[in-house]
């Protein structure tokens, strides 16, 4: 059985140019188009698409609301197609944020290296966030509706009347302590990656008594654009890790995009060093590059996760 898309674009040019991408694959079919977000919403709910690839400018309504509404009313796994400028990453970061799982900029070249890449790119990540309709469903939530940095910092810091009830009402979590000591923090992530950083990050005190180091798979210019948000919403100190950074605690350190980042000297002097990505690396950054690194200098002083995928909060914890 085929996959169901719904793509979503003003241009009719890349309208097409989508549709004709996902129809070249075996198990995708595009059973619409949709020229604006309103439209975009009523497909979605008379349809009822698998996945929904989705333009952020658009007249009427952009796509940061549909993708609001979409998800309120149809929870549905949606894949934004973005700009490269910092006005995009920004622009993208709020549709994440707004429920949408993946994106991709809309210039292919600036993702793959000819267009065959490009094109199974593109159909790869429609099928791979196809696979979390089902628990989109099941685990559909209320998202924040503004985007202003007060309203997220109220949002991911003050549960809503309900949550606190069900807190109120479920038996306290008990957590047993590893007696370890850690002097390092370093947590890895790809797709769903941003939200969920978000939500684990703002968390933290800004006290916290460790480095953090972030790898996040995305462009360079959005890796600028993610730790100045994370910035304007924690406690702690979030940036775009830079060479020659010293490691200091209650810092978070946000892998350049593009870009390799590796740690070197000793612990309690260490230093961040940022190295071209390379044509041989699949991932830029990567994460087992910084980790390797970082185990090298802190050995097993470091705490370190990989967060699953698609928005999940789930973590692998390894001592490096």
């Amino acid at each position: 059985m085929s996959l169901k898309v719904l793509v979503v674009d003003d241009s009719s040019f890349f309208r097409r140019r989508v549709s004709d991408i996902i129809n070249a694959a075996p198990r995708l079919e595009v059973i619409d188009v949709a020229i604006n977000g309103k439209e975009a919403v009523e497909k979605a709910l008379a349809l009822k698409p698998d996945v929904i690839t989705m333009d952020i400018e658009m007249p009427v309504m952009d796509g940061i609301t549909a993708v609001r509404e979409i998800m309120s009313a149809q929870p549905t796994p949606i894949l934004m197609f973005s700009s490269l400028t910092h006005e995009g990453a920004k622009a993208t970061l709020d549709a994440l944020e707004a429920g949408a799982l993946d994106f991709l900029p809309k210039k292919f070249e600036d993702i793959a290296r000819n267009k065959d890449e490009a094109v199974s790119l593109l159909q790869q990540r429609v099928q791979q966030i196809a696979s979390r309709r089902a628990l989109l469903r099941r685990t559909a939530v209320r998202r924040p509706v503004s985007t202003s940095s007060a309203a997220h910092r109220a949002a991911v810091t003050r549960p809503s009347d309900d949550v606190s009830a069900s807190k109120a009402a479920a038996p306290a979590a008990r957590f047993r302590s590893s007696g370890k000591s850690y002097q390092l923090t370093a947590i890895g992530t790809s797709t769903g990656g941003p939200v969920a950083l978000q939500k684990i990050l703002t968390k933290l005190p800004g006290n916290y008594p460790h480095p953090i180091l972030l790898i996040q798979h995305m462009p360079a210019t959005f890796t600028a654009a993610f730790a100045a948000r994370l910035n304007s919403l924690c406690q702690i100190t979030v940036k775009e890790a830079a060479n020659g950074d010293v490691l200091q605690p209650g810092v978070a350190y946000l892998a350049p995009g593009g870009m390799q980042m590796m740690i070197e000297g000793r612990p309690g002097s260490a230093k961040i060093r940022i190295l071209d990505g390379g044509e041989r690396m699949n991932y830029k950054p990567c994460v087992d590059v910084t980790f390797g690194s970082a185990a090298k200098i802190y050995q097993d002083k470091v705490l370190s996760m990989v967060l699953t995928g698609m928005g999940l909060m789930a973590a692998k914890v390894l001592a490096c």
